[in-house]
């Protein structure tokens, strides 16, 4: 499947029928009047959350959505039937941007089966009939039944994951990704093999977290170089991040300050965020650089940096020890949400 994090949609509720003009002619009643009844009320524009979808791409297929408009009225005092309710389910995760300044957010999915009524159907015009008065017994006059709503809109995805992976290209991020998770990410000795999110599942310590690969960063992703940092929005709801630096790099320090420094550029509190730091790749290096580089990280992060080696496993447990603890308690797993058998029969769409 792949991987879409924003689109562009029109959304247009239903508007609401019109109300009849009638008027009663019946066998043995000696006064007839008015019985036109109401139009019925337009279909709402809902948005639900689903678990287990972490893209947009049915979205470039179906770009527009209109809920059914309400029914005219009819005589014998009939109501119009309304118009269903449209409901277009979206990862969680997923936010509503405004289409006026593209920064506005107008709604936030973050829980499973979470359901708001983006826009509301128009009511029904009123019937001949509640225009009857003392005084004007016989009304033509009916309500057209108010307008629907409509609005283009930004659909942008920020996938919920407990750690986030960060570092420059070629860092070991994927490698570390696959070692620890049942993720199949690109690998390769060039720079941006990764160039769309990854999720991983982790298990250790008789937990289970969700871990988030994003593209590497170079100076000046915050102007767009690169891949630029728009990836980075996919680790804002991380309650952790990993941060892996290349010990077979030209200079490791400096590339923990360039991360820092993109983190810190990008905002969204990123750069306040816990941090796990590991020298990554330690296998390809002596002792006494191994050393060295572990000397100069602690003097520039403040911190002890981890030593790890993605594919010998050298250090694995101890990071994946402090992710979990830096993660905390967990919240109820989207697989805890229950899901009909008919839902579950059904092929994806967003309807």
């Amino acid at each position: 499947m792949h991987f879409l994090d924003q689109a562009k949609i029109f959304i247009r509720s239903g508007a609401g029928g019109p109300g009849a003009v009638s008027f009663r002619r019946e066998k043995f009643i000696e006064y007839g009047g008015p019985d036109g009844g109401n139009g019925g009320k337009g279909g709402d524009i809902i948005f639900e959350a689903v678990p287990g979808l972490n893209t947009l791409i049915d979205f470039r297929y179906t770009q527009h959505f209109r809920a059914p408009r309400g029914k005219g009225g009819s005589g014998s005092n009939r109501t119009g039937a309304g118009g269903d309710d449209l409901v277009i389910r979206v990862p969680v995760g997923t936010q509503l941007i405004s289409d006026d300044d593209n920064e506005t957010v107008l709604a936030d999915f973050t829980v499973p089966g979470q359901q708001q009524v983006f826009l509301k159907g128009g009511d029904g015009g009123r019937g001949n009939l509640t225009y009857k008065t003392s005084t004007n017994r016989a009304p033509r006059q009916h309500g057209p039944g108010w307008p629907s709503e409509e609005m283009w809109v930004w659909l942008r995805l920020k996938l919920l994951a407990d750690a986030g992976l960060v570092g420059l290209p070629n860092a070991g991020k994927s490698t570390f990704i696959n070692s620890v998770s049942n993720a199949k990410a690109k690998v390769g000795d060039y720079p941006f093999t990764t160039v769309r999110p990854q999720l991983g599942v982790v298990s250790h310590r008789d937990r289970e977290f969700v871990v988030a690969d994003i593209p590497g960063l170079i100076e000046g992703a915050a102007d767009g170089a690169g891949i630029g940092d728009r990836f980075l929005g996919h680790i804002e709801r991380c309650r952790v991040l990993l941060h892996l630096v290349d010990a077979t790099g030209d200079d490791p320090i400096e590339a923990y300050r360039i991360v820092r420094e993109e983190l810190s550029a990008y905002g969204g509190g990123l750069d306040e965020k816990s941090e796990v730091l590991a020298l990554n790749k330690v296998d390809a290096i002596d002792a006494k650089t191994r050393t060295k580089l572990i000397k100069a990280l602690k003097k520039e992060s403040g911190g002890d940096p981890f030593i790890l080696s993605g594919a010998t496993r050298e250090g694995l447990p101890e990071v994946l020890d402090a992710l979990v603890d830096a993660i905390g308690p967990v919240g109820p797993s989207p697989e805890s949400v229950q899901t009909s058998e008919a839902d579950e029969e059904k092929p994806w769409s967003p309807l």
